[in-house]
């Protein structure tokens, strides 16, 4: 079931087994948003600057997510699925879940175009400091983490084991072993996306700007600070939008040059797989040792021109079995 099934499903039936569902398509979903945000943070040449910190602030913030969704599931007695080839993003694709079907997200480089219309509306908040009518035709994410929420205080307290938690001082990954610790998650989650209703901070977990807004400052190339009318506005100091490597869009199928750095890749979800399922620490720390290595091999492709002259290579983000 997608997410826009699980959530038409009446509240009385948020059960453990839809709560089981509806976590592991929450990992699908923060899952998809890394690899298109890697190939943008990827691009910049110089591995620093305002943007690059920006969006690799992001990048680590969606780990963390997806690992809280993984230790979520876990501790109810799930294994989430990580390295499945029907769990693996494909691209150019919608995210999973059936959230915003007509987004269409490809893995290219860093542009102001790809900002905007894609990246943005990802993240769009559910409630913030910026009104935009949209006509939505699915759940918000925020009202889909606050169903997982309210499932899991109907659960016996026993429920939540504990078992298999995993934990990453480099994203901030804890473990959940109560129910305290799942509000903190879900919370943390919301707001580090989206802000608040009043405030476009995650106001609970060290006053960051939500990823719409750190987006916004890379696109108007200005920090979002608050006027003296009160209101927010992108006229604050300058966020200079960095030189890039021309990746093109990666067709579906991906390159067969991106062999190599597809293999790494997978290891990397293998690494991750075995590392929930078994509660293993130390596979989890080869997941993340890996991931590194992956940025290398990235950018090795990005330099390499396409033959047709229209851009250049990029990873292809496949799972080689």
């Amino acid at each position: 079931m997608n997410i826009r099934e699980l959530m038409s499903v009446p509240r009385a039936a948020h059960d453990i087994v839809w709560l089981k569902r509806s976590l592991q398509a929450a990992v699908e979903l923060e899952f998809a948003t890394i690899p298109p945000y890697l190939c943008a943070l990827w691009s910049i040449k110089d591995a620093s600057g305002e943007a690059y910190d920006r969006i690799l602030g992001i990048v680590l913030q969606e780990m963390l997510h997806m690992g809280l969704a993984c230790n979520m599931l876990t501790t109810i007695g799930e294994t989430p699925a990580i390295n499945s080839p029907s769990t693996v993003p494909k691209y150019p694709g919608q995210l999973p879940g059936g959230v915003k079907p007509e987004l269409t997200i490809a893995l290219q480089g860093l542009s102001k175009d790809v900002v905007e219309n894609v990246f943005m509306q990802i993240e769009f908040p559910e409630h913030g400091p910026v009104r935009v009518a949209l006509e939505e035709t699915f759940a918000s994410i925020g009202a889909f983490y606050d169903a997982i929420l309210d499932a899991f205080k109907t659960l016996p307290p026993a429920s939540i084991t504990g078992a298999r938690q995993l934990i990453s001082r480099g994203v901030g990954l804890t473990k959940i072993t109560t129910m305290a610790e799942v509000e903190n998650a879900v919370l943390r989650i919301k707001e580090q996306g989206e802000g608040t209703s009043q405030s476009p901070f995650a106001t609970d977990f060290g006053g960051e700007l939500a990823h719409f807004y750190k987006f916004g400052e890379i696109l108007h190339g200005q920090t979002f600070v608050k006027g003296t009318d009160g209101k927010f506005d992108y006229k604050g100091t300058p966020v200079p939008f960095p030189e890039v490597f021309p990746m093109s869009p990666v067709p579906a199928g991906g390159y067969p040059e991106s062999h190599d750095f597809d293999l790494l890749f997978s290891a990397m979800l293998g690494s991750l797989q075995n590392a929930w399922a078994n509660g293993d620490q130390s596979k989890l720390s080869a997941g993340v040792n890996t991931m590194f290595s992956l940025g290398d091999a990235a950018r090795s492709l990005m330099q390499k021109p396409l033959p047709g002259g229209n851009g250049n290579f990029g990873p292809s983000f496949r799972l080689v079995t």
